[in-house]
C-alpha cells in the first residue's frame, strides 16, 4: 500500500540544507560591515553620492535655468559614439529635453573612475564633468558655472 506522503529524496534534502547552511554547516555569514558604516556602501553608491552632491550645489545657484534637469549615472557610455567625440570615450553627456522628458545630464562611472588617480581626484573630476555638461546645457562657459572648474 502506497503512502500519501513520500519522503523527500536525498537531492531535495541537500538543496534544502544548502539554503540554510554553508558546506561546513555553520549557517549563513553576516555582512562584513554593519549597514550604518561608510565602508558598507559600494563604490558605485559612493560615486552616485558624489554626483548628487555636485548637482545639489549647482542647483542652489542655477535652479531656475536648470529647470528640473535630471542627473544620472551610467556605468559605461553606449557603443555608438556621437560624431563630435572623434573616437574618444566620453565622461558625460547632455541630452536636451524632448517633449515631456526633461533635460538629462549623464555621467559615465567607469571612464571617470579610470581617469582618476585617487579619491580626491575622483571628486574633482566628477565636479568638472558635471559642470562642463551644465555649461553646455546653459550655453555658458564652465568657469561661469563654477569658478573652480579645471582646478586640481
Amino acid at each position: 500500500m502506497a503512502s500519501e506522503f513520500s519522503s523527500p529524496t536525498t537531492s531535495e534534502q541537500g538543496r534544502a540544507r544548502a539554503r540554510r547552511r554553508d558546506r561546513r554547516g555553520r549557517g549563513l555569514r553576516g555582512p562584513l560591515f554593519p549597514p550604518g558604516s561608510p565602508a558598507h556602501r559600494t563604490r558605485a553608491e559612493q560615486f552616485d553620492d558624489l554626483v548628487l552632491d555636485v548637482a545639489r550645489s549647482l542647483d542652489k545657484k542655477w535652479s531656475e535655468p536648470l529647470g528640473g534637469a535630471q542627473f544620472a549615472v551610467e556605468d559605461v557610455p553606449p557603443s555608438d559614439p556621437a560624431p563630435w567625440e572623434d573616437g574618444r570615450v566620453p565622461l558625460g553627456r547632455y541630452f536636451p529635453a524632448e517633449g515631456r522628458r526633461p533635460a538629462r545630464i549623464v555621467v559615465y562611472r567607469r571612464p571617470v573612475e579610470t581617469r582618476a588617480t585617487d579619491e580626491d581626484d575622483l571628486a574633482d573630476l566628477i565636479r568638472d564633468v558635471v559642470v562642463e555638461q551644465v555649461a553646455h546645457m546653459l550655453a555658458r562657459e564652465p568657469e561661469e558655472i563654477d569658478p573652480r572648474f579645471g582646478e586640481r
